[in-house]
């Protein structure tokens, strides 16, 4: 709820308090930030194969595009379905032109594991230009944690070390979840450097972060309030 009502001097002394507050936060995340581009890495000795426009086959390494960096966005997009998650769809929306990205050596796609046809019906639909790949006939999903079905989910994961304890924000069931990860190249080698899920990602929404700017904030039900821009 919205504050109380004050005097300008005494709004500008709770605005300085704050402001304080936000610079820390600000130092803390570049901290991190820091700490995160030192994790250790995993080498992908695995073969991981997509199917693209026109059911192209591509393997993990044809996704950088010639950069060094490759991000990857888990779409929660199951096979049966026939549109893709409301949240990931405002993730969608949010994603930068992938331009920006290469131009400092790094590509960015989206993957999930409804087929192609699907995916790209969709993809038209919204309007989107960012590269969008199906890992159906994978286990990259899998491995990678953005799917967590119970009979073949990795041992070492628990379902609840992934997700939020906020209760708006978790699944109610075990099977795809939305996230990021990161690869890099190095000489010829590609690696895995780096994975988050569920609101992990949330950082990159601007609709999110200039709503957090209100009084009235975000008044979220759930990550999937949102719609694409024909929808309203």
């Amino acid at each position: 709820m919205p504050g109380k009502v004050v005097s300008r001097e005494e709004w500008e002394t709770a605005r300085r308090a704050l402001l304080k507050k936000e610079k820390e936060y600000t130092h803390k995340g570049d901290a991190l930030a820091a700490e995160r581009r030192e994790l250790p890495m995993v080498k992908i000795d695995k073969e991981y194969l997509f199917q693209g426009p026109g059911n192209k086959t591509v393997s993990l390494s044809d996704l950088f595009e010639g950069q060094d960096q490759l991000i990857v966005y888990h779409f929660m997009f199951k096979p049966e379905d026939d549109r893709g998650c409301p949240g990931c769809t405002h993730m969608g929306e949010s994603l930068p032109d992938v331009r920006h990205l290469r131009s400092k050596n790094t590509n960015l796609v989206a993957i999930s594991r409804a087929p192609i046809d699907k995916i790209e019906a969709y993809k038209n639909k919204a309007g989107w230009t960012f590269p969008w790949y199906s890992s159906g006939k994978s286990d990259f999903n899998y491995d990678f944690h953005a799917t967590l079905d119970e009979a073949v989910a990795p041992k070492q994961y628990n379902f609840e070390d992934l997700t939020e304890d906020d209760e708006r924000f978790k699944p109610d069931f075990k099977g795809d979840i939305p996230g990021f990860s990161i690869f890099l190249k190095k000489d010829g080698e590609i690696y895995h450097t780096y994975s988050t899920f569920m609101r992990g990602g949330e950082k990159v929404q601007p609709t999110m972060t200039l709503l957090d700017m209100t009084p009235l904030g975000r008044r979220l039900d759930s990550p999937g309030d949102f719609k694409l821009r024909d929808e309203y």
